[in-house]
């Protein structure tokens, strides 16, 4: 009676092929939610940030990665010369560049003043 019970079960070829690929199945499905919620979006931000960069030009309000609010005076390749208050300029990196402050901002900021 044991060696019937055997000979019903599955070989063992057969067990390994089933297992190995539906041990990865939960691995491949993890990835690929972390690529869709974490990478790719992280990626898209980080060109888009590339090309705000790139686009800066002389006379551009921006806000740095420290918070600090200026007016671009000059532009080089890895740094950019700023006017924070009047008489007061400063240098920074291009890549400290956080935002574009738009031009509704600036008015309000002013107004504030």
């Amino acid at each position: 009676m044991i060696s019937t019970a055997f000979a019903m079960g599955p070989t063992g070829g057969q067990a390994g092929q089933a297992g190995g690929l539906a041990g990865f199945l939960p691995i491949i499905i993890l990835f690929a939610i972390f690529y869709f919620l974490l990478i790719r979006p992280q990626q898209k931000k980080a060109k888009e940030h590339r090309e705000m960069i790139g686009n800066l030009k002389k006379g551009n309000r921006i806000v740095t990665t420290g918070g600090i609010y200026g007016t671009i005076l000059n532009i080089d390749d890895t740094t950019i010369g700023l006017e924070i208050a009047e008489k007061v300029k400063i240098k920074i990196s291009r890549g400290n560049v956080a935002a574009l402050v738009s031009d509704a901002e600036a008015a309000s900021k002013k107004e504030e003043k």
